[in-house]
């Protein structure tokens, strides 16, 4: 689910070609969910080998990086740890809802509603552990690395791009603002031509860029009224947030009263569901870890092939077009670099 900031902050649209030489990590399960849920077939089944396997990520994966490759960026995937005990109601609303859709995917495949059945079977997507074992391994295969975090992937990103390890955290969510990220990098890895759901529309998908500090400034607070802000409308930690309260009336009363200790006796007649400090210390004090390596590597290109192609039933020929435009990225991104250090002074 994520906090929704999206009514309140200002976005900046660039080109793929426009972060060329930036390293960027993204939350490993945030994409990969997207995966999960976008590449399938037209009755909503995902795609599958032989066995019956699941490889619909693998597909993103591969094309997707691939094509982030050839445009020279330097990537870096970060996997969730450990969930915080607070994480345990929204997990639990995820798996109603992905039950929910599967019952009405169910439906909508006996009334021969393809359409539909499409869009319901995109929200019972589920990342099992054989799916992320499965990733890390085509990962290091094509050379990019991966970090596997203490507990939330986001909260690790934004704090290797706080550090200044990386230049930003991508995710669909906003999270990583509440974590302390500078930089937001949105739609990395869905980038492209969408069709909109139940409707004969498509809409072109560019990247994005949210500065936090351009953020903090426009709406007059700070980030730990930011993070007061994102629990009064709801984060993965209180769903729910405070009810009838929205972005805009949120962002009013964190601005009047200065902070959600402020706030809360203006509340009449609700509680929060836990100690909103519990909440607070998750985004501001996150558990993350300085044990990682940041190296990237040519793709193992007969690895790849081996993997996807010998044990995944992908076909031979796509695969190996995909890694060779992301080898010649690679190259040329290399040779800029060395060009640029060589005229330094």
């Amino acid at each position: 689910m994520g906090v929704d900031l999206k009514d309140l902050i200002s976005k900046k649209s660039l080109t793929l070609e426009s972060l060329s030489g930036k390293a960027i990590a993204i939350d490993a399960y945030n994409a990969l969910y997207q995966f999960l849920a976008i590449i399938r077939q037209p009755d909503g089944t995902p795609l599958m080998d032989k066995q019956g396997r699941v490889t619909s990520h693998l597909s993103g994966l591969l094309y997707r990086n691939a094509n982030l490759l050839e445009k020279g960026i330097k990537l870096i995937y970060v996997f969730d740890g450990e969930p915080p005990t607070l994480k345990e109601m929204e997990i639990k609303r995820r798996m109603k809802v992905k039950e929910e859709a599967l019952v009405k995917y169910e439906e909508a495949i006996q009334k021969g509603d393809l359409e539909r059945a499409r869009t319901y079977a995109q929200a019972t997507a589920q990342l099992k552990d054989i799916m992320v074992e499965d990733a890390k391994r085509l990962l290091t295969l094509l050379g990019i690395p991966w970090v596997q975090a203490p507990s939330e992937g986001e909260a690790q990103a934004a704090y290797m791009a706080a550090k200044g390890a990386v230049w930003a955290a991508a995710s669909q969510d906003y999270d990583a603002l509440l974590f302390g990220a500078p930089r937001l990098a949105r739609n990395i890895t869905i980038t492209g031509r969408r069709k909109l759901p139940r409707r004969p529309v498509y809409i072109e998908v560019t990247p994005e860029i949210v500065e936090l500090n351009q953020v903090l400034t426009e709406l007059g607070i700070s980030r730990e009224q930011l993070v007061d802000l994102g629990i009064l409308i709801g984060t993965d930690f209180n769903p729910e947030g405070v009810r009838g309260i929205g972005p805009k009336t949120a962002l009013k009363l964190v601005k009047d009263y200065k902070s959600l200790d402020g706030v809360l006796p203006q509340l009449k007649d609700f509680e929060f569901p836990v100690e909103p400090v519990q909440i607070r210390e998750i985004f501001l004090k996150p558990t993350v870890t300085d044990t990682y390596q940041l190296e990237w590597k040519d793709p193992n290109i007969e690895g790849v092939v081996r993997f996807l192609c010998g044990e995944r039933d992908f076909s031979e020929e796509r695969v190996r077009n995909a890694l060779e435009k992301a080898v010649i990225g690679m190259k040329e991104e290399k040779a800029k670099v060395s060009l640029e250090s060589f005229f330094q002074p």
